[in-house]
């Protein structure tokens, strides 16, 4: 099925402000599929990696049914590790962010239980939780679960695998059951099918295709760089690498318009699409693109697709994409017909963990590189005039210009100060 843009869905304007805050234009595959069955009620099943958009799938439908003037706990969301628990419910958070009187509480061990216990007593609509600490809460009769209407199991394969079932089937005996229940599980064991045939009524099963890399010409490179220097490392790099043409993916709109604008101030022939542009726009800025009147294309995910330019050398994912797939249909625009290309990822702070999932989803080794430096960049300028003086001394008639350097040598310059002297005119006039 064609992918849904977040503007397309039946939710509220509170969510789509907070989807356009994060930068989301486009539900991933996942959620283009699970998100209208879910709005029904109905039950799902789906099979997706980690690092597919998930989060959003369920999040939103969650987010949807919660209400507000009811103070007890709603929905309960079981993650199997502390780590994903803190990953959901920020992102949960962060979907919420405009809905001022929704209450979400991650409850996991290894944080003070009376921190917990106090936050519970406030009223809370929407748990996300480990297994072992909603048991705590249960048997403390901290957390009652009479009132939920939706549960997801997200990686329930690994919840299983942790030996979490007792502690799963026993959450669920206290949940009404007359509910909703989402699973979502990278793997469809036999543990899984009969975990779902006992606690779900009729489900849906949503499978997203996993797309394999397939990509041995291209070269994969990130870069750790502070969000405020990506500018910078962008610059470096193609420099450096004397890239002649590069695709530059950003995820939200705003940014293209921004980096766009940036690198025209550094002298770069750069434009922008995105889904904001009327098709006229987009057609001319693709057309100046490929008949490389412009270097450098900066572009969403949306806005790209159908880009087809055979002599792309490198793509920037100026921004770590938000679903793995992304990464996978980005890269592929270099490294067409054989030709080697080079992919460049910028990761800033907590995005590195995005990244680890994009290797284990693509099944690749993206190595790191230190950011060039300015002393790299000039000395690949200083190579670059030597060889065309070089070529200029093998092929050119330079008759003038040897009468002309004789004059400097009778007023007492030497030829090597001559050439030096020549040599930094050149540099400065490529770095201004």
């Amino acid at each position: 099925m064609d992918q849904l843009l977040f503007n397309d869905l039946d939710i509220s304007k509170e969510i789509k402000k907070a989807i356009v805050d994060m930068g989301f234009e486009e539900a991933t595959p996942i959620q283009s599929l699970t998100i209208p069955l879910a709005l029904t009620g109905k039950d799902i099943i789906g099979q997706a990696q980690t690092g597919t958009g998930k989060t959003a799938a369920f999040g939103i439908p969650v987010l949807e049914k919660v209400y507000t003037p009811d103070k007890s706990v709603q929905a309960i969301v079981l993650c199997p590790t502390r780590e994903l628990c803190i990953q959901v419910a920020e992102e949960v958070g962060r979907i919420s962010a405009h809905m001022e009187r929704v209450k979400v509480l991650p409850i996991y061990g290894g944080q003070p239980i009376g921190r917990q216990i106090r936050a519970l007593n406030k009223g809370v609509h929407v748990v996300i939780g480990t297994p072992g600490r909603v048991i705590d809460h249960i048997q403390r009769g901290t957390l009652k679960l009479d009132g939920v209407e939706m549960v997801v199991l997200d990686e329930a394969d690994e919840m299983l695998d942790m030996g979490f079932r007792d502690d799963i089937e026993e959450i669920l005996r206290h949940v009404p059951k007359k509910r909703q229940t989402l699973l979502f599980s990278a793997t469809m064991s036999k543990d899984i099918l009969r975990l779902t045939k006992k606690y779900q009524k009729n489900p849906k099963l949503i499978k997203v295709a996993h797309h394999q890399l397939t990509a041995p010409e291209i070269e994969q490179i990130y870069f750790e760089a502070k969000e405020k220097m990506k500018t910078e490392v962008l610059s470096r790099v193609m420099d450096v690498h004397d890239i002649k043409l590069a695709l530059v993916f950003c995820n939200t709109k705003r940014r293209v318009d921004r980096l766009v604008k940036d690198l025209k101030t550094r002298g770069y022939f750069v434009d922008g699409i995105h889904g904001d542009m009327r098709q006229g726009q987009r057609d001319k800025v693709m057309n100046k693109y490929r008949n490389g009147k412009i270097d450098i294309l900066v572009a969403t995910d949306v806005a790209a697709r159908g880009i087809d330019v055979p002599d792309v050398e490198a793509v920037f994912n100026y921004d770590v994409p938000n679903d793995n797939e992304y990464y996978v249909h980005r890269i592929g625009r270099t490294g067409r017909a054989g030709k080697k290309g080079q992919a460049f990822t910028f990761v800033a702070g907590k995005e590195i963990y995005k990244l680890r999932d994009i290797q284990r989803f693509t099944k690749t080794k993206i190595q790191q590189q230190q950011i060039p430096s300015l002393k790299d960049v000039d000395k690949l300028k200083t190579d670059m005039i030597l060889e065309k003086v070089k070529a200029t001394i093998d092929k050119e008639d330079l008759s003038k210009c040897v009468h002309n350097v004789e004059r400097l040598i009778e007023v007492g310059y030497n030829s090597v100060d001559i050439s030096a002297a020549l040599l930094k005119i050149a540099n400065d006039k490529n770095t201004n």
